[in-house]
């Protein structure tokens, strides 16, 4: 099942930290948002591949926008 990552906040987006097809685990870092002179990370809530990266480096994101989506792995 895919897990939608989405913003939490109006924000520019700063830095994309990872790739589509890179695997990251709970707590990773995917994307880097300024906000008022702020960086915020959006981090992974659980491991997975990513699928998909929705934005891009300089992009403004409305709250509720998505950002990425991570495909789960297979439970080993």
């Amino acid at each position: 099942m895919a897990e939608e990552v989405r913003a939490e906040m109006v924000a520019n987006v700063w830095k994309v930290v990872v790739g589509v097809g890179d695997t990251v685990s709970a707590g990773d870092t995917l994307v880097i948002l300024d906000s008022m002179k702020m960086e915020i990370p959006v981090l992974s809530e659980d491991g997975g591949r990513v699928a998909q990266i929705a934005v891009q480096e300089g992009d403004v994101v409305q709250e509720g926008d998505l950002i990425a989506l991570l495909d789960g792995l297979p439970a080993a």
